[in-house]
């Protein structure tokens, strides 16, 4: 056991929309600014709000997450990505205190501020109130003893109301307020069905990124929020022993593995990646929307998820690249297509009008729109079939957030809600084709990113 003192926050909040993203954006920039390097984390199974961290960072941010990984690894994960850094920033998932199943706090941002012994700053949105700001915060600090909340930060509150409701939090709650952000309309980050717009679709991100860290240097006490973080304690942590049994397992010679990487996907654990780089993966990134084939010299073939949807048009007419998907992976090159990736590899995709699209073909059948959230949060994969990444039996820890659906959805895994008695049948396993809606993480099982390796080395 190793023990790392790294300086560290959470910015946390009572639910989502209260502005974690902006404030967390805008205090990185304002750090960074300042000469201090920060990693960034987000907690929870969020592909998104990660890809405005890097925005800001220009190095990759990662998850943390409780229910894919336990406490260890959790820990692990933490220090080994916060290695190179002065201060390690985590944003936090929903409210507070949601965690799985919409009925527990385990696996929430309190879950993992208490495991981790994170100091937590509390984003309070203030629209719509005054003295009632007190009585929510209030709530928060009586939910759990053991809450972690060491300040606050008013979010859209009136510049001429900030000082009275900062003496009244301060007088009733003992609880430090470190600053606010007024509204600031020019500053909102647009959504769409997934959540937030990706990074690289908002063209002036780095100059609204650059107003919040402007805002927060005039009105937020970062001298005291870098005091709070170097206040957390020490965190012992060990490397992951299967993750010296998939060393041992992988070993080799290194393969190349393309990887879709471009507007319409762009969903990845970045740990995933990394974790296969550690075993023996040369990542080879490629855009099945510009390119007109699949890398040279490439190997095995992961399409993560994304928003294909919006291209389907321009991703239906590289007829070249879907022409030499289809033809690597009925060849035998082993592929892992998540979600957006799933839908790519279909023979018919419609879009949200109707409109019927040709495209990769492998898997028979079409993907449509639903108009409502079909899937969406945890699950256990159990595995009722050997396939690229694991033997029957074997299980993973996944997530799932989709408006679409197929009329071949596979039935290589049982997905199981955790803390409910839903399940059902998941994944087309096909050959060295692994495809469904599930994102996996293979810290849940690391032996899973080992066989992927070997599968591609032996294909």
């Amino acid at each position: 056991m190793e023990q790392r003192s790294i300086p560290r926050i959470m910015i946390a909040a009572a639910g989502s929309g209260s502005g974690k993203t902006t404030v967390t954006c805008g205090l990185l920039q304002a750090f960074l600014n300042r000469g201090i390097r920060p990693a960034s984390f987000k907690c929870g199974p969020d592909y998104i709000d990660p890809m405005f961290h890097t925005e800001v960072l220009g190095i990759k941010s990662r998850n943390l997450d409780l229910f894919f990984t336990d406490e260890a690894a959790t820990k692990y994960l933490l220090c080994k990505n916060s290695e190179a850094s002065e201060l390690a920033v985590l944003e936090g998932v929903m409210g507070y205190y949601d965690g799985l199943a919409g009925i527990s706090d385990q696996c929430s941002s309190y879950d993992l501020a208490v495991k981790t012994r994170t100091p937590v700053i509390l984003v309070t949105d203030c629209r719509g109130m005054s003295v009632s700001i007190a009585a929510v915060i209030k709530g928060f600090l009586e939910m759990r003893k053991d809450h972690g909340i060491r300040g606050v930060i008013l979010n859209r509150i009136p510049p001429a109301l900030y000082a009275d409701i900062k003496g009244l939090i301060e007088r009733e709650l003992s609880l430090e307020v470190l600053g606010y952000l007024p509204v600031m309309e020019d500053c909102r980050l647009e959504s769409r069905h997934l959540g937030l717009v990706t990074a690289g679709e908002i063209g002036n991100l780095k100059e609204i990124i650059n107003r919040l860290a402007e805002q927060a240097v005039n009105t937020v006490d970062l001298d005291r929020i870098l005091e709070l973080s170097k206040e957390a304690p020490e965190i012992g942590f060990s490397v992951p022993e299967r993750l010296a049994e998939a060393r041992r397992d992988a070993e080799g010679p290194p393969v190349r593995i393309a990887v879709a990487m471009d507007k319409a996907f762009c969903f990845y654990y970045q740990d995933n990646l990394d974790l296969l780089a550690e075993l023996g993966a040369e990542i080879v990134p490629f855009s099945p929307l510009e390119d007109k084939a699949l890398p040279d010299g490439v190997r095995g073939l992961i399409l993560g998820g994304g928003y294909p949807e919006l291209y389907l048009k321009r991703l239906s007419e590289n007829s070249t690249m879907l022409r030499s998907v289809r033809q690597a992976i009925l060849g035998g090159m082993p592929c892992l297509a998540e979600c957006g990736g799933f839908m790519y590899l279909h023979q018919w995709v419609l879009d949200g009008e109707g409109n019927r699209y040709g495209l990769a073909g492998v898997i028979e059948g079409e993907s449509f729109p639903t108009r409502k959230l079909t899937r969406f949060g945890y699950i256990t994969l159990t595995a009722l079939e050997d396939n690229v990444l694991c033997g029957k039996g074997a299980e993973l820890k996944g997530h799932e957030f989709h408006y679409w659906d197929s009329t071949e959805t596979g039935n290589g895994f049982c997905a199981k809600k955790p803390l409910r008695k839903s399940h059902w049948n998941c994944m087309v396993v096909k050959g060295n084709l692994l495809a469904g809606y599930p994102h996996m993480h293979f810290y849940s099982n690391i032996g899973a990113a080992a066989a992927f390796i070997k599968k591609v080395r032996g294909a």
